[in-house]
C-alpha cells in the first residue's frame, strides 16, 4: 500500500457528560470500512483539539469560536444542583436560584455555565475540576450547579440533584473546522440530524424513461397494421361501418343498438 492510499478514518472528539454511543452505533453499520475513533477532550480544551486538528469534528458545549469553527446545536441540557441526600433541598422537586442564596456553592475551574453572577456564598477556594467538586459535595462543603448528563456522570449513592429553574443551560453543538467540511463529516452531520440510509441529500434523481415499444416474441418491435386503428383494437380487414343501422359482413338485417322504436 502506497502513502496515497491510506484507509480513510475518522476522529470524533466528546467532551464530559456527552454520550456519543447511538451515533457510533449509527456509523458503524453505515460505514463498516471506516473505523470510528473517540477522542474524550475535556470541555475546556474542545475549540482548541478541533483547530489543531486533533479530531475531524467533535461533540462540544457552546460556546465556541465560530471564526474557524462550523457549530449545529443539538439539544439543551437542564442544569442540577448536586446536594447530600440529607440535605433540606431534597426534599422538593426543583429549586430556584434564589432558594440557594444562603448556600456555599461551589465553582470549579472547568465549569461549563456561563454565569453572570454566581448565585448563593463564594467558596474560598475554586476546585479544580467538576470531579473535585463533587468529592467537596459529598465532605458538605458545599453544593455544585452542573448540566444534568454531568451530575449522572459523577453519581454518588450519597449524592442526589434537583433541577434549577432559573440557572444557564448547556448546549450542546457538533462542531468542526470550518474549512475541513470533507465527505465523512457530512456522513456523521446526517447521522446526527437523523437521516436515513435512503436519504437523498446529494444524489442526482433518475430522470424518468420512456415506455419502452411492445415486442414479439421475437423481440422485434411491433408497428400497428395498416388500416389498424390503435385504440379501437380493429385489423385490417375487419368489420367496416355499413349503412345506417346495419354492420358491413354482419348478421343480415342487423338492427342498431339501443331502444327499440314504437310502432306508429
Amino acid at each position: 500500500m502506497t502513502g496515497s492510499e491510506v484507509s480513510p478514518s475518522f476522529r470524533l472528539a466528546y467532551v464530559p457528560g456527552v454520550t456519543p454511543t447511538k451515533w457510533v452505533r449509527i456509523w458503524n453499520e453505515r460505514l463498516p470500512g471506516v473505523p470510528l475513533t473517540l477522542v474524550a477532550t475535556p470541555a475546556g480544551e474542545a475549540s482548541d483539539v478541533l483547530r489543531d486538528r486533533g479530531a475531524d469534528a467533535g461533540l462540544v458545549r457552546l460556546p465556541v469560536d465560530r471564526t474557524v469553527l462550523s457549530a449545529i446545536p443539538l439539544y439543551v441540557e437542564t442544569t442540577v444542583v448536586v446536594i447530600p441526600k440529607d440535605h433540606v433541598v431534597a426534599a422538593v422537586d426543583e429549586v430556584s436560584l434564589e432558594d440557594l442564596d444562603d448556600e456555599t456553592v461551589l465553582h470549579p475551574l472547568d465549569d461549563t455555565l456561563a454565569w453572570e453572577r454566581l448565585p448563593g456564598e463564594p467558596a474560598f477556594e475554586r476546585p479544580e475540576t467538576t470531579a473535585d467538586a463533587v468529592e467537596l459535595v459529598a465532605a458538605g462543603i458545599g453544593v455544585l450547579m452542573v448540566p444534568q448528563s454531568l451530575a449522572r456522570l459523577h453519581h454518588r449513592k450519597d449524592l442526589t440533584y434537583r433541577p434549577v429553574t432559573d440557572a444557564p443551560e448547556s448546549q450542546v453543538a457538533l462542531s468542526w473546522p470550518e474549512d475541513e467540511t470533507t465527505d465523512l463529516v457530512e456522513e456523521f452531520i446526517g447521522i446526527v440530524r437523523g437521516r436515513t440510509v435512503n436519504s437523498s441529500r446529494g444524489r442526482t434523481a433518475t430522470p424518468p424513461q420512456p415506455k419502452a415499444a411492445r415486442t414479439d416474441k421475437s423481440g422485434a418491435r411491433q408497428k400497428p397494421a395498416a388500416g389498424k386503428n390503435p385504440r379501437s383494437g380493429g385489423a385490417k380487414g375487419g368489420a367496416k361501418p355499413g349503412p345506417k343501422g346495419t354492420a358491413k359482413g354482419g348478421p343480415k338485417g342487423g338492427a342498431k343498438r339501443g331502444k327499440p322504436r314504437r310502432k306508429p
